[in-house]
């Protein structure tokens, strides 16, 4: 078109535009059809062109237009989180948007959340274990968007909120409410009496799996509804089956003959009861029993024996002189390689001939040395205790309270090690120097062997309580006897009852044992950190009174006057730099001990 009072501009003037020729699938000419010279025919080549171009930039804008629209801001449109439309917005406008809604439904979210834990029904406040809803996790989830742009444009979707909670907070709360219900997993082991290996079989725990209790309880949280969190049954790695294999295979080939053991300087023949006490059975907390040879408590079953082949390392230890502690100087040794022993004997343990095992002597240094003992900071006695006992030294029980006396004697607990008594003694045995006295046996005295021990354990156990260690396990007895502080004494019993303390104290502690004809005595050695360590009793309640029972006479059978039963509290007071820094409470409840009467009743 021209417009008016314009010329058309010369050819020269026109613009130019080269074009490429392209041909297009069905495209070529047809003869017959083609139109003449100058005629008007079909489309040209180049308008289909310009149509075909024309609707792929259509096509292209639409699609970019549906893309834009699909995926404006962060956070894709039609995305649903709490039934709140988060699509379409940014990040940060997404999250203030989660964080209003969530603020609308503060009195649900807040509100206890029912939970059934076996048969006992409790609620779990969602504040006490850290149940919560993420907002910056949950959007990010959010703006995690579909491959499928277009579908944006007419559906939706929903994300679900990312749900914190302290796994370790709710397993004690939901612990709590499970109470006795539950039961602790029966590890498998293999002891010895004596040469004769006794099985330990397992059985499986009935507990909470913490991982699998919060994710229920998050579902429930968000959804309102009451949560029933399951009791998992966990057995342990090693079956009843595996037990009584190693009890066959060998257990009781291991204890049936000696093994000879060789050496440059000469051989020892090592018994079947050092092999017994040396043998142990050991299940981790998966309860997977592995057997191992134990070459302390070897050494220590054959005494002597080895003393023709080794020369023992000497510990520097300490002993109370002048009332202050002196260095014992330590010594060198050569001993015969002790992990080399543990394997190859292992290994001859099973097989019925060729019981020999070849040891290989080496240096060996002592474990603590004068230096590293001036380290530990034993200077001052920082606490004792007393009990008496009746009969004089030459009673059984008075002697099985002085053998474990001496056998604790000197022992130096480092800082935050854990003192076992049974893990220290072993098995206290016959052979051990342990004698027969009255134990007691489902609520009745029988003679035991070992009798009396339980005596030493409460000294020892006032001894590390006055001292302010921390109590890791004691059990006090089922009756009180009155040469026992109540409440703050404790039993031990081979192997199942344990008395154990942990030396929390920066310095080391020293077990001193001292004994007359008719008391013992612990002192415990160390730095002192209190300034004082008491105990304030609670009075006595819920007294019961003994019931006479008359048993058939025997050298078995045990009389006994009769003790009253109550329940007490103790709580421990320390004090430090003038002011009371830890009260912890111990509480008890004895049953009265019935009066037993060796002959039968009156008619």
């Amino acid at each position: 078109m021209t417009l008016y009072g314009e010329k058309p501009p010369a050819a020269d003037d026109r613009p130019t535009v080269q074009v490429t020729a392209v041909t297009w699938p069905g495209d070529e000419p047809d003869p017959a059809s083609a139109p003449a010279p100058g005629r008007p025919g079909g489309r040209s080549r180049r308008g289909r062109l310009l149509l075909a171009g024309g609707l792929t930039a259509a096509l292209l804008a639409a699609g970019v237009g549906v893309g834009a629209y699909a995926y404006a801001g962060d956070v894709p449109r039609g995305t649903i989180v709490l039934g709140t439309e988060l699509g379409g917005r940014s990040r940060a406008d997404a999250a203030r948007e989660l964080r209003s809604a969530l603020e609308r439904r503060a009195a649900t979210l807040n509100a206890p959340v029912k939970v059934t834990v076996g048969e006992k029904a409790t609620e779990v406040k969602p504040a006490d274990v850290g149940l919560a809803v993420d907002v910056d996790a949950t959007v990010a989830a959010a703006a995690k968007a579909d491959a499928h742009a277009v579908s944006r444009l007419v559906g939706s979707r929903t994300v679900d909120p990312v749900v914190t909670v302290d796994v370790a907070r709710l397993d004690t709360v939901l612990r709590g409410a499970l109470g006795k219900q539950g039961r602790e997993m029966t590890l498998p082991a293999i002891i010895f009496t004596g040469t004769t290996p006794k099985p330990v079989y397992p059985k499986p725990s009935l507990s909470l799996d913490p991982p699998r209790s919060a994710e229920v309880v998050k579902q429930g949280w968000l959804s309102g509804r009451p949560v029933t969190v399951p009791l998992v049954e966990k057995a342990p790695a090693t079956s009843r089956a595996e037990v009584d294999t190693l009890v066959e295979e060998l257990a009781k080939p291991a204890v049936a003959a000696p093994v000879t053991l060789t050496t440059d300087k000469g051989s020892v023949t090592i018994p079947p009861t050092a092999i017994a006490r040396s043998l142990r059975f050991s299940a981790d907390e998966a309860g997977k029993l592995t057997p191992r040879v134990d070459v302390k408590r070897l050494r220590s079953a054959l005494g002597d024996t080895l003393a023709k082949i080794e020369v023992e390392p000497k510990d520097a230890g300490l002993t109370i002189a002048g009332g202050k502690p002196k260095v014992v100087p330590g010594r060198a040794g050569q001993q015969v390689d002790s992990a080399a022993l543990a394997r190859d004997l292992l290994a001859v343990l099973p097989r019925t001939d060729g019981r020999t095992v070849t040891g290989r002597l080496t240096a060996a240094q002592p474990e603590l040395t004068e230096a590293k003992l001036a380290e530990l900071g034993i200077k001052e006695r920082v606490s004792t205790f007393t009990t008496k006992f009746p009969g004089g030294l030459s009673s059984p029980r008075s002697q099985n309270i002085i053998q474990a006396a001496k056998d604790v004697d000197g022992t130096i607990v480092k800082p935050g090690e854990t003192f076992s008594l049974n893990g220290h003694t072993g098995e206290r045995g016959y052979d051990q120097g342990y004698q027969d006295a009255p134990v007691i046996v489902d609520g009745k005295l029988v003679p035991g062997v070992g009798g009396g021990v339980s005596q030493f354990t409460t000294t020892l156990f006032n001894a590390s309580y006055y001292a302010g260690m921390e109590d890791v396990e004691h059990k006090p007895h089922s009756y009180w006897f009155d040469r026992y502080p109540a409440v703050i004494e404790s039993t031990i019993f081979w192997p199942d009852l344990d008395f154990k303390f942990r030396n929390t104290s920066p310095h080391g502690v020293l077990i001193d044992t001292s004994y007359t004809a008719n008391t013992i005595t612990v002192s415990m050695w160390s730095t002192k950190i209190y300034d004082s360590v008491k105990t304030e009793y609670g009075p006595r309640r819920n007294i019961t009174k003994p019931q006479t029972i008359h048993l058939e006479p025997g050298p078995k059978c045990i009389e006994s006057n009769g003790i009253d039963g109550f329940t007490q509290d103790a709580f421990r007071v320390i004090r430090k730099d003038g002011k009371v820094i830890k009260r912890e409470k111990f509480s008890w409840t004895y049953q009265a001990e019935p009066k037993y009467v060796c002959g039968p009743a009156p008619s």
